[in-house]
């Protein structure tokens, strides 16, 4: 795994981590974001600068909290 990946996975761990800390299901995540959880959750998407800010808001932590 190159650590690129090793990123990825990290973050999915701890999206999802913190999505079911929230009490909410992926759909219900997509339904008030419109960010789809699955993808990122999996570590197969990487995602955009704005996409991030809006997933700290959502889950209510903060950049570096999220990332790191």
């Amino acid at each position: 795994m190159n650590s690129d990946q090793e990123i990825l996975l990290n973050f999915a761990t701890k999206v999802k981590e913190l999505r079911i800390a929230k009490g909410v299901t992926q759909q219900d995540a997509f339904n008030d974001t419109g960010i789809h959880f699955g993808r990122i959750e999996q570590g197969k998407r990487d995602v955009s600068l704005t996409t991030l800010v809006r997933l700290a808001d959502y889950l209510a932590v903060s950049l570096n909290d999220l990332v790191g």
